[in-house]
């Protein structure tokens, strides 16, 4: 799959980069793709939800009134879960959400995510920006260039750039992640992949290694 290089103004370099069929051109697998976005957004539960049963709620324990002969129902004490104030039945406890999946269903997952952005032509290359400080402007002219200003952009970097990250940091629409950090939530969540070149071309070469 051949990709233009755009520079930072929007208009094609000449150069282009070859995205593997392998990544990129596959059938899609919808099934995982939802087990991987499940998985992520269950991790992000707290799950700290937590409720009193009758042996912790306030109250006296002792027996309200006799057994029989009152012409009443039997009833033990206050904190009983029919009465206000009572305990609570079965109620949530403190647990996780998280659960496991095997690495080769991630990655799939996150092919087949990668495979639909790119039969949605939603996928860009640009050359390597650098910032000599944090401008969070510039990068907003950049997509604006891009034709990019109204959707919801992944800014994909081969390494960790602190002005970089700073830049985007406060612009609603655009999030920046490490390619090594990619995951099939955040390739779903955004509208368009935006991959450096440098970013673009480490796909090729490890698919060269694997092969």
């Amino acid at each position: 799959m051949q990709v233009d290089v755009l520079n930072i103004k929007g208009e094609k370099t000449g150069r282009t980069v070859e995205l593997p069929q392998e990544i990129f051109g596959i059938e899609p697998n919808d099934h995982v793709i939802y087990l991987a976005v499940k998985q992520y957004l269950a991790a992000g539960r707290q799950g700290t939800h937590k409720v009193k049963t009758r042996a912790e709620v306030h109250g006296a324990s002792r027996k309200l009134h006799k057994q029989k002969g009152t012409g009443g129902s039997r009833k033990g004490n206050i904190r009983n879960p029919l009465y206000k104030g009572g305990g609570t039945v079965f109620g949530p406890k403190p647990h996780g959400y998280n659960f496991k999946l095997n690495r080769k269903v991630k990655d799939l997952a996150k092919i087949s995510a990668l495979s639909y952005k790119a039969k949605d032509a939603a996928i860009f290359v640009v050359e390597d920006i650098s910032l000599a400080a944090p401008k969070t402007k510039e990068i907003v002219s950049v997509m604006q260039n891009l034709h990019l200003a109204d959707k919801k952009a992944l800014l994909i970097i081969p390494e960790y750039n602190d002005n970089l990250y700073l830049s985007t940091r406060n612009v609603p629409n655009i999030d920046s992640t490490l390619l090594a950090d990619i995951n099939t939530y955040e390739i779903v969540n955004a509208d368009v992949l935006v991959l450096t070149e440098n970013a673009a071309k480490i796909f090729a070469e490890n698919e060269a290694v694997e092969a």
